[in-house]
């Protein structure tokens, strides 16, 4: 079979639908990228309307996915550093 510029060949049909899926799996994964976002920030705004504080609650997720080693390696130097400046 002889393929001219006008026809496009197997491959390149294959290889045309088979980034058009790349580029539609990335969109929805986008689209649920932002979804949870969304989700996340209705969880503060009714933590913040229960009275919690929501910077402290970020801090407190932030702290639960590091090590607890390097945890307390930072509280000791930050405490160290609060008493030399007599805090």
């Amino acid at each position: 079979m002889d393929v001219t510029e006008d026809q496009p060949s197997d491959i390149t049909r294959v290889t045309r639908e088979e980034l058009r899926q790349f580029v539609e799996r990335y969109e929805r994964l986008e689209q649920e990228k932002k979804d949870i976002a969304d989700a996340q920030k209705e969880v503060m705004a009714e933590a913040k309307s229960r009275g919690y504080d929501t910077k402290v609650l970020r801090k407190v997720v932030a702290l639960r996915k590091r090590d607890p080693q390097d945890i307390s390696e930072e509280e000791a130097v930050l405490e160290i550093y609060k008493e030399a400046l007599g805090m």
